[in-house]
């Protein structure tokens, strides 16, 4: 079992930033960030292997930063211009080093006014 603690949502101007942070409870292969608007699916945001390698969903490319700290089992997503398209709940999504098991965060809500 791993345990998630996810920081960082609220509420934003158009143009303003935002940093989230997810820490696991151990070690992590895979770490990243997904989003879900009222009435949408889930889609991705970001993520970062254990390695530094990322993938980064197209509507946020160039906006934000995917990072991690593997000492601390923590992933960080710095937001910049945020717009309100971005508001959504934003959910910690990690996949074990053993077993590939995936395991979501409780979710954080970003909202961005116009």
């Amino acid at each position: 079992q791993v345990q998630l603690v996810e920081s960082g949502g609220g509420l934003v101007q158009a143009g303003g930033s935002l940093r989230l942070s997810c820490a696991a409870s151990r070690s992590i292969f895979s770490m990243g960030w997904y989003r879900q608007a009222p009435g949408k699916q889930r889609e991705l945001v970001a993520t970062i292997t254990s390695g530094g390698s990322t993938n980064y969903g197209d509507s946020v490319k160039g906006r934000f930063t995917i990072s991690r700290d593997n000492a601390k089992n923590t992933v960080y997503l710095q937001m910049n211009s945020l717009k309100p398209e971005d508001t959504a709940v934003y959910y910690c999504r990690v996949v074990t080093t053993t077993g590939g098991y995936n395991y979501w965060g409780h979710g954080t809500q970003v909202t961005v006014s116009s």
